[in-house]
């Protein structure tokens, strides 16, 4: 199902806009759910959010293999691709033809050059197969699409796929061939994966599997970005998980309090915000939101805020952490090292799940992951990012703008830039959340799109979810 509900219109920078019969526009609606009184920030212009996304979508235009669709994890020579990159490029094509940088035409190509390779890829137990019982493989090789490294069949990185599948599905659809064939094949793809199969004994969902050993011993337990995945298994017209599968997996979520606010812990800045990429959580509650009156959008606002009191407050005394210099998550990093610095003995990290203000923190930030976070908390993100660009000057430089990360305390090394370390690389899986949710606090059109998405909707319902626009939909149905 395709959102022919969903009305474009011209918005004030000349872009598209989407709204919905019923609901009041993405950017009312957004701007009320955000804040009382919008703040006045240079980077808040339509030009200065477009400089950031264009720079991060230039990333899915020139790290892409055009005959496949896939597109490279990292910049890194001989690299394979990511599934989940991959699905955040079918993402982005909508809004880079919505904001010029990419024709309809071969935004179409593209997408259609993606499904048909998965569509048409091997799926079985041989350990070198693209994927199996619907889901892929974490890591695929950039040519051939088969199974990279050994990697483990992922659960998570497969919804990403699917979600960006689904919103190919949502946007392309004029009554075309070739659009009706993206239609068909994201759902055909979607209603593939065999979600049941991948449910542990005590009702959650695994991590992922491997030909060689089987099912990887780690559930998505606790709240994060499994989010999206427990929607798409529940909304599943084919495969899906009960609801009894999503109250098991809430059942371990963890409530708590830090620097005065109350919110759902998870500690990594991108576990609360790649779901709300794709879903539009404002004024929606499932069970355990409706008690704690606030919703998944306001969780992740004081999750934001968390972080920058976290920076600010600077326990570790690391270096440039401030009220404009925060964003601890998932990332790259420097290590793995043990440097002593001004008689400190300090332990340095390369990729791992950094969080606050529990868990890793090693002094690294990741500006993406700020950006990231501009949909939530507008006022403190605008401020950090204009400092990122312009004081640190991490961004112009670098034709995908920003690295992964950065570290201001490394200095293994006299002149360093920033007297510090940054990442070499950029991901795509960074790059993409960019694109899109600064398109989400534009227009609201990735939220606007996959409310129109049925498995989306149906999903949500199941796991109990209501209020807001799923109740507005129901009288719109």
């Amino acid at each position: 199902m395709h959102a022919a509900s969903i009305g474009r219109r011209s918005g004030a920078d000349g872009a598209a806009t989407y709204s919905v019969p019923g609901l009041p526009s993405p950017r009312q609606a957004t701007t009320r759910s955000m804040r009382s009184h919008p703040p006045s920030h240079p980077l808040e212009s339509g030009t200065q959010l477009q400089h950031l996304q264009n720079k991060a979508f230039a990333y899915f235009q020139y790290e892409t293999n055009l005959q496949n669709g896939l597109v490279s994890d990292k910049t890194a020579p001989d690299w394979p691709a990511s599934i989940a990159a991959t699905g955040l490029a079918l993402s982005c094509y909508p809004v880079a033809v919505e904001r010029g940088l990419m024709s309809r035409r071969t935004a179409i190509k593209r997408t259609l050059a993606a499904l048909r390779f998965f569509r048409d890829s091997p799926q079985g137990t041989e350990p070198d197969a693209s994927g199996y019982r619907g889901f892929y493989y974490h890591f695929l090789d950039m040519q051939t699409g088969r199974r990279a490294w050994q990697c483990e069949l992922s659960t998570v990185d497969s919804a990403f796929l699917f979600a960006g599948m689904l919103t190919a599905a949502a946007y392309f659809d004029d009554d075309t061939a070739e659009q009706k064939e993206i239609r068909d094949t994201a759902n055909f793809l979607y209603q593939r994966a065999d979600w049941p199969w991948a449910q542990a004994a005590d009702g959650t969902i695994g991590h992922g599997w491997h030909p060689e050993s089987g099912f990887i011993p780690h559930r998505w337990q606790g709240y994060d970005e499994g989010l999206l995945l427990y929607v798409l298994a529940l909304g599943s017209p084919t495969h899906a998980l009960p609801p009894s599968a999503y109250a098991a997996w809430s059942s371990t979520y963890e409530w708590k309090r830090c620097y005065d606010i109350d919110y759902l812990y998870c500690g990594p800045l991108f576990t609360h915000q790649l779901s709300q990429v794709w879903i539009d959580f404002r004024g929606i509650r499932d069970a355990f939101m409706r008690d704690k009156g606030i919703d998944y959008f306001e969780n992740s606002r004081r999750a934001t805020l968390v972080q920058q009191r976290y920076a600010t407050d600077n326990p570790l005394g690391f270096t440039g952490y401030c009220d404009h210099c925060w964003g601890i998550t998932a990332s790259d990093g420097p290590g793995p090292a043990t440097l002593k610095i001004d008689g400190i003995e300090r332990q340095f990290h390369d990729y791992v799940g950094r969080g606050a203000p529990y868990g890793v923190d090693d002094g690294t930030l990741a500006p993406w992951a700020v950006v990231a976070s501009l949909p939530f908390a507008p006022e403190i993100v605008l401020p950090t990012v204009h400092h990122f660009i312009h004081t640190l000057q991490l961004h112009d430089a670098h034709p995908y703008g920003f690295k992964a990360s950065f570290n201001q305390t490394w200095v293994d090394k006299p002149g360093q830039p920033l007297g510090g370390w940054v990442s070499p690389y950029c991901f795509g899986l960074n790059l993409g959340p960019i694109v899109l949710m600064v398109e989400n606090h534009r227009s609201g059109m990735l939220w606007e799109l996959m409310r129109g998405c049925r498995w989306i909707v149906d999903g949500l319902r199941r796991a109990g979810f209501d209020g807001g626009w799923l109740d507005a939909g129901k009288r719109h149905a």
